[in-house]
């Protein structure tokens, strides 16, 4: 079973910038087999959305409310999911969640349903 555990979440600014990380762990074949893995977030009375994926080759999708704002990469070696946010907007206020899902392909990489995998989440809170 993989676990996701992620870390970095807090209060900034309008302008600011923080860094998630995500953490994930298993038995060693369950990591091999993970392909996509990205970050949503959901706000107070939203539902969770899709910030960005990427997939184990390398090749990243980023929502349009993030681009040019957001970078996500990943360490395979220290089996490590990150999520660098800068330029900071009130409206990125979020639980923000980590997600994995080893489906050798997602025709649309920002459907919920296709990550069994989840983290706890981090809250984000950018102030005005």
């Amino acid at each position: 079973q993989v676990q996701l555990v992620e870390s970095g979440g807090g209060s900034v600014q309008s302008g600011g910038s923080l860094r998630l990380s995500c953490a994930a762990s298993g038995p060693s074949y369950a990591l091999s087999y993970l392909s996509y893995m990205g970050w949503f977030r959901q706000a107070p009375g939203k539902e969770r959305e899709g910030v960005a994926s990427i997939v184990d080759y390398g090749s990243t999708t980023y929502a349009d409310s993030v681009k040019g704002r957001f970078t996500i990469s990943q360490d395979n070696g220290k089996n490590t999911l990150y999520l660098q946010m800068n330029s900071l907007k009130p409206e990125d206020t979020a639980m923000y969640y980590c997600a994995a899902t080893a489906r050798p392909y997602l025709r649309r990489v920002f459907d919920v349903g296709d990550y069994p995998y989840w983290g706890q989440g981090t809250q984000v809170t950018v102030s005005s």
